[in-house]
């Protein structure tokens, strides 16, 4: 829905964890704890198994993201995680974000998979706010989107860190949605042909996207069928005429624009009859938010436990 002045109002949903499969989630988190381990946890020997307590701290400042995943890979070593903090708020450096309580060498077996997940989710989460403020300060009221060239394995702590961020995830994998790029229209021999062949496939349920670098390509894509236009590699003055052009002509139309697009030039891309801007930097090129785990000890900082308190 839009507001008086055309941009979308958004509704950003606390409770994003909903979208993910508690299955999914367990066999995540046996498949990290069983690479990360995969025969003896010689360190855990020293450590032994009473009962102890770590916090997670943030060291550097950041959108915290990623904590079903953090809840599940404890679960599978029977430990609890308090949270002290909302997933998608922003966090200063020094602030305690979470407890986690059980056996001490079951808290370190996951320490650094659930750190490995927190640092980056949130990463990841972080650079997508950064670049939905900059898009909604232009007043453009479309939706800044990821791509799938995600980490192979990591695709899903990636993916729902977008939307954690408040950016939209594009097409999970290549069963959602059907992309025909430059390869399958040359394979196929043309836009129109490849169109009329994947709607076979694809049927009424599944949006097709096209690949288009001129408007003539666009034009003949949308003629075949295509739901959705991606105008790859445009100039923001030659994809503000292009959108134009062809928004008058099929109203209802999708229009993205992707490539050689980043932080830096994002507001030019901000522009009418342009639905949706996708980077592929929101999960390759982002900083990972620092955070630590420190075993409890009593009248010692948890930051620097050789200091007492």
């Amino acid at each position: 829905m839009a507001n008086e002045n055309g941009v979308l109002d958004r509704i950003y949903n606390p409770n994003v964890a909903h979208v993910l499969s508690p299955a999914s989630l367990r066999h995540l988190a046996r498949e990290w704890l069983k690479e990360d381990t995969p025969s003896f946890d010689f360190a855990g020997f020293v450590v032994g198994e009473r009962d102890e307590s770590a916090v997670i701290l943030i060291k550097s400042p950041g959108v915290l993201a990623g904590c079903p995943f953090v809840e599940a890979i404890f679960k599978e070593l029977d430990c609890k995680v308090e949270w002290y903090e909302k997933e998608g708020t922003w966090l200063e450096p020094t602030k305690t974000v979470a407890t986690v309580t059980g056996k001490v060498r079951h808290l370190l077996l996951g320490e650094r998979v659930a750190l490995n997940c927190l640092c980056r989710a949130s990463g990841i989460a972080t650079y997508a706010k950064k670049l939905l403020k900059i898009a909604e300060s232009s007043g453009w009221g479309g939706e800044i989107a990821g791509t799938r060239k995600t980490t192979p394995g990591f695709r899903m702590v990636e993916k729902y860190a977008l939307l954690v961020g408040g950016v939209s995830t594009h097409r999970y994998d290549l069963s959602s949605m059907i992309m025909l790029k430059d390869n399958h229209i040359w394979t196929a021999g043309s836009i129109a042909q490849a169109v009329k062949d994947v709607r076979v496939v694809g049927g009424f349920s599944t949006k097709i996207e096209v690949e288009c670098r001129s408007l003539e390509e666009a034009v003949e894509a949308v003629e075949a069928g295509s739901d959705v236009i991606m105008l790859d590699n445009f100039a923001p003055q030659a994809l503000a005429k292009t959108a134009a052009d062809l928004k008058e002509r099929y109203p209802k139309v999708i229009i993205e624009a992707s490539g050689g697009i980043t932080e830096d030039n994002l507001a030019q891309y901000c522009i009418s009859n342009v639905d949706v801007i996708s980077l592929s930097r929101l999960v390759q090129g982002y900083t990972t938010v620092d955070l630590s785990m420190k075993i409890q000890k009593e009248g010692k900082d948890p930051q620097n436990p050789t200091v007492k308190l």
